[in-house]
């Protein structure tokens, strides 16, 4: 039987709830995947991510090869061994450094040279190294070898970009040899409309068992990023799981659930705990702000996160604006709780088949009256406005 089954359970509009089984156990979608980069959740111990509801984390090719090595993980029992977490992981391919780390790499048709940032020392990635190095890693879902192209970039370069980004898919493809690992390609194409139907009509030809929608929120605006996503998953297999990468503002979330996607993943929950803000939601609550220090509320009230339900604003305040690292660890823990949350509840809109008063309620509660053109006719793309 193949490890690797997706069935969608209900629809409101073309949001969907899912259930895809993979070799470490069941997940519904859609979810958030808090980003383990080094292996690990910064800050955070696997039993409370499994506490707050995490399905998935997802793990970085490229800082894993680096240190501690694929071989070492390998020998240690793969991520799941080695890193604690017993459920499904998933592993980037690297094609997101090729674009951040712009500065300390070469990019050629045989692959990516990068300069070490830790070291100096120059690493070769190519779709075959990526797909070896992801195999040792042993995650459940792993990434097809891509180029993330900048934001802007010239219609000549994206194209250019897409096509070897499909060269190198093919070459992903024949270099996998575990077949308890589910390969997922990535559709590129910026935000060029054209571009991005034809990528992703190529990368559907290889009948994979899921498929990303990269490129995107890599600072273009919102408009355009939905568009991106509005035209993939019209596009993309109604079967198989869709992946938009690195997207985890909540009010992106609730748009692009609206649209069909069923996965996502950002640093953005932690990264925005650790420098000290709180998701809430109206927003986001900067906590070292001189207002919150006799604040005894929690962050966000109903919230059953151990941090919402044993400390005040005024401590988490504290914590802050002392430096210590409980204020991050802390923060991080209810952002990620605050997504999980999210997700849970557009899960339940959606088996009732109302995604639309879910979504409607979020937009009071984050925007108010003044409700972005963006996120209004993203909704209505996914009919639900």
């Amino acid at each position: 039987m193949d490890p690797f089954r997706f069935a969608i359970q209900a629809r409101s509009g073309r949001a969907r709830v899912g259930l895809l089984t993979t070799p470490h156990g069941r997940v519904e979608t859609p979810l958030f995947m808090p980003v383990g980069t080094q292996g690990s959740v910064k800050g955070l111990l696997p039993r409370d991510l499994q506490e707050i509801g995490s399905q998935v984390l997802l793990a970085n090719t490229y800082h894993l090869l680096l240190r501690p090595g694929p071989e070492r993980v390998r020998s240690l029992g793969g991520l799941h061994g080695f890193a604690g977490w017993k459920g499904p992981w998933l592993t980037d391919s690297g094609g997101f450094q090729v674009m951040s780390l712009g500065h300390m790499r070469r990019i050629d048709e045989e692959g990516v040279v990068f300069q070490s940032h830790l070291d100096g020392r120059l690493i070769k990635l190519t779709p075959e190294r990526s797909i070896a190095v992801q195999e040792a890693l042993g995650a459940d879902l792993i990434m097809a070898f891509d180029e993330c192209p900048p934001y802007p970039s010239s219609r000549d370069y994206l194209k250019a970009s897409l096509e070897r980004t499909l060269r190198w898919l093919e070459r992903s493809l024949k270099a996998k040899t575990r077949p308890d690992q589910a390969l997922f390609g990535i559709a590129q194409g910026g935000t060029d409309p054209e571009l991005r139907r034809r990528s992703t009509l190529e990368t559907i030809r290889f009948d994979l068992p899921g498929y990303a929608i990269g490129g995107l929120a890599v600072g273009e605006p919102k408009e355009a990023m939905l568009a991106m996503v509005e035209l993939s998953t019209r596009l993309l297999p109604e079967d198989r799981p869709r992946y938009l990468m690195g997207v985890g503002h909540p009010e992106d979330l609730v748009a692009a659930m609206g649209l069909g996607v069923d996965l996502f993943d950002c640093v953005y929950p932690t990264r925005t705990g650790r420098f000290g803000s709180a998701l809430v939601p109206e927003g986001r609550l900067n906590l070292k702000n001189a207002r919150f220090l006799e604040d005894r509320r929690p962050l966000e009230e109903g919230c059953d996160c151990y941090t919402c339900q044993t400390f005040g604003r005024a401590y988490l305040a504290h914590l802050v604006r002392a430096g210590e690292m409980l204020g991050g660890i802390l923060l991080s823990l209810h952002n990620l709780r605050h997504l999980h949350r999210l997700t849970e509840a557009a899960r339940q809109a959606i088996r009732e088949g109302r995604y639309g008063d879910f979504a409607r309620e979020f937009a009071g509660r984050r925007f108010g009256r003044e409700v972005p053109p963006w996120f209004r006719e993203a909704l209505a793309a996914g009919g639900h406005w």
